[in-house]
Parts: C-alpha cells; structure tokens; sequence
C-alpha cells in the first residue's frame, strides 16, 4: 500500500468552526491509490464520503460493505470506523466533513441512520458529486466563506432530503415534532417550563414525547431540559461575573441549592469550582 501524493488530493481544512448551527470541517475529494486506509478510528463530526469511480470497503459497527462508484457512506462522531480502497480498482471519492446543532436533525430527514450508513443511489451520484465540489468551492476562512460553504452543505443535505424513503419521511414527522420542542426549550428554559407545557406546545402527549425523545435523541425529555439548561449555565459561568445564584435564576432554577446539585451531578463538580477551573485555563 502507498500513500497518495498531493497531486491525488485536494482538500481544505476550516481554521475556525464559525458557525454553531452548521458548519463545515473540511471538504475536499482523493484518488486514492491501491488499498489506501484509513483508521480504525473515530471523528469529532460527521464525515460523508461520495464514491466518484472505483471500488473500496467500508467498515462499521462491525459490518463491512463493499462499495461502488454512486454510493455515499456516512461516519458518525465518536464512531469507530475503517475504509480502504479496492486493491485492483482503487476508488475516488470525494467528501464533506461537518457539525452543529443542526446536523444530527437534518440527517434524519433523509436515509442515513448509525444502523443505514450507506445510500446507494446512484440516480443522483452526479448531483451529489456537484453538490460536495460546490463547497470546496465556495471554501474560505472569513466568516463569509463559511457561510457560503454552509450553504452549499444545506443545499446537498435538502436534496438528499427530497430523495429520502416514505419510511424516512415517516420518521422525519416525528423529527419535527422533536426539533418543535427543542426550540421551545432554548427558547423558554429560563422559565419554570413543564414537560407538559412542551408536549402541548408540540400538539402531542406527555407520554409520546417522551417516546420520540428517546427514540430519536436516547435522552428523555427531562434529562434534555436539565443538560440544556446547565450547558448554559457553564457559559455563563466562563464569560460573565455574574453571581451564581444570578446564574442560577437565568437559566430555570428557582432553588439555588438544586441548582448546585444538578450542576455538580452533570459536570462532577460544583460551579464555583468549575468557573476557577476555566478561568485558570485563560491564563
């Protein structure tokens, strides 16, 4: 096996991640040479990866698919993964790296899941293709550029949407009504909000809510409220002076001393420690 030279592979790797919604990591596309590897290992994003030509094999969650030129796979984060190129006719591939807050609910509008990691549709693999060159082409470090490299993502990500199964559909209903209660609570979660005032916002049960959090989320809806109120009390707690029992108040808990313990229970230690421990790490 050898290694690919430059003139085999371009690519971009974003300095910063500018945006938290959406945003792109790297992009780029690879003539790789025969049984060219990568991994086992695990990404930080989502990593997907369009066969332009060629063969290659996949490996995931302990199955390997053997791939083709139209097909598409997808590595999720802290995902054990390992990909290789064919021996006799080695692939080309290009590929779009990202994350955000956004990522995991767009994806499932289409037909992509950890246990389905492979589209083969090969109908669209041209458009694809185009889809994945249009953000390497739109690649920058301003803060324009990775709109635009973000847009061009959310323009593949919608047509991979609109080819999606009627069973992904069927699941994407249930994403919605998920994705409705997750701006509900970012939107109201420093008030004194109730499962039930978030199941009555989303037109649905206490009990089907919950359901679909777990379903889609592995989280049920309470533990979601509490994780997403300390995460903004931990950025509070790094970027202000404000008192913690201020802090306390501004993200939904009325009780100081109950705050303290769900702080200390989610992050292991108490928010006074945690605020000396990330303002040691500024100096």
């Amino acid at each position: 096996m050898t290694n690919p030279t430059e003139d085999d592979v371009r690519s971009y790797y974003a300095e910063d991640r500018l945006l938290s919604s959406l945003s792109v990591y790297n992009v780029g596309s690879q003539k790789c040479t025969p049984g060219f590897q990568w991994g086992p290992g695990v990404r930080d994003h989502y990593l997907l990866h369009h066969v332009v030509s060629g063969k290659g094999h996949f490996e995931i969650r302990g199955k390997t698919y053997d791939l083709k030129k139209g097909d598409t796979f997808l590595i999720y984060p802290d995902m054990e993964a390992c990909y290789r190129a064919d021996e006799k006719e080695p692939w080309v591939y290009t590929w779009v790296g990202f994350a955000g807050t956004d990522a995991y609910y767009l994806l499932n509008h289409t037909d992509f899941s950890e246990e389905s990691p492979v589209l083969e549709q090969a109908e669209i693999s041209g458009e694809i293709e185009r889809k994945i060159l249009q953000v390497y082409e739109a690649k920058g470090n301003t803060f324009c550029d990775a709109v635009s490299m973000t847009g061009a993502l959310y323009s593949m990500i919608a047509m991979l949407m609109e080819n999606s199964s009627a069973e992904a559909k069927q699941k994407n209903l249930q994403a919605g009504r998920v994705e409705q209660a997750i701006r509900y609570i970012e939107e109201h979660y420093s008030y004194p909000i109730t499962i039930e005032d978030i199941a009555g916002y989303t037109g649905v049960c206490r009990s089907y809510l919950y359901r679909m959090f777990q379903k889609i989320l592995k989280v049920s809806p309470k533990d979601y409220v509490e994780e997403y109120r300390i995460r903004q009390a931990c950025r509070l707690l790094r970027e202000t002076d404000m008192p913690i029992t201020a802090i306390a108040h501004s993200v939904g808990y009325e009780d100081n001393l109950y705050f303290s313990k769900a702080f200390k229970k989610c992050k292991g230690q108490t928010p006074s420690r945690y605020r000396k421990t990330e303002n040691g790490k500024k100096v």
